[in-house]
């Protein structure tokens, strides 16, 4: 510490929001702790889909949990989703912008999730092991 410097300093957190106030981790978390909602994201970065295209590519969704995924990123607006006047009507998903800027964070939480994959194999091993019959899995 320098002569003239009297304050105390304190590293600021890692989530940080000013006064309390809100500042949309609990958003984010709800769409990124919800898998169907980062694979779905994962799938439009490819590209514009169909429902049954979506559908296709997210093997284990039900076309009921399909369509609350897409409303719950429609109303967030990182989804938009486009109505053709066919018969039947054919409807089209693609991202929006909000939605493209989203896919650096599932592309980093990837990366972080390759890197450490083995550590994190090694390190619940290591720990069933000294807790048998703890129950979680």
């Amino acid at each position: 510490m320098s002569a003239g410097h009297t304050a105390v300093t304190t590293p600021r957190p890692v989530v940080w929001c000013e006064d309390g106030v809100d500042c949309g981790i609990r958003d984010l978390l709800d769409r990124l702790g919800d898998k169907w909602s980062v694979l779905t994201v994962v799938e439009l970065a490819q590209g514009v889909r169909r429902f049954r295209e979506l559908q296709r590519a997210l093997p284990g969704i039900s076309q009921r949990m399909l369509t609350l995924t897409v409303r719950r990123l429609e109303r967030d607006g990182m989804v938009s989703r486009t109505v053709h006047p066919t018969i039947p009507p054919q409807v089209e998903y693609e991202l929006t912008p909000l939605g493209h800027s989203l896919t650096h964070l599932v592309r980093a939480m990837t990366d972080w999730s390759y890197g450490h994959h083995d550590a994190i194999v090694d390190s619940r091993r290591r720990w069933d092991g000294t807790n048998p019959g703890s129950g979680i899995r």
